[in-house]
């Protein structure tokens, strides 16, 4: 049976752990994969949607407990990653 991660008190003695020990000791089923977001935002978007539309949107980024213009880029980011897809034929 694999070792339970411990919690630690500060993010130094987070670090130390990592820096130390065998990961693979450890049960990391339980993690989520999150994304970190390092490269600086210099571009700026400003554009009109329909308020319930927003509404909804702030509600889904509430829910996951982030701030709803981070919400909107991880939807975008998440779009753009995919590969394009070539659109159908127009029917004749």
């Amino acid at each position: 049976m694999k070792k339970k991660i411990p919690t630690f008190e500060t993010d130094k003695q987070a670090q130390e752990f990592v820096d130390t020990a065998s990961l693979v000791e450890y049960d990391l089923s339980g993690g989520t994969p999150v994304q970190f977001e390092f490269e600086p935002k210099s571009g700026h978007l400003n554009m009109r949607v329909p308020q319930p539309l927003l509404d909804a949107v702030k509600e889904r980024a509430r829910v996951r407990g982030i701030p709803y213009t981070r919400f909107i880029r991880q939807l975008m980011e998440r779009e753009v990653s995919q590969p394009i897809k070539p659109s159908p034929a127009p029917p004749r």
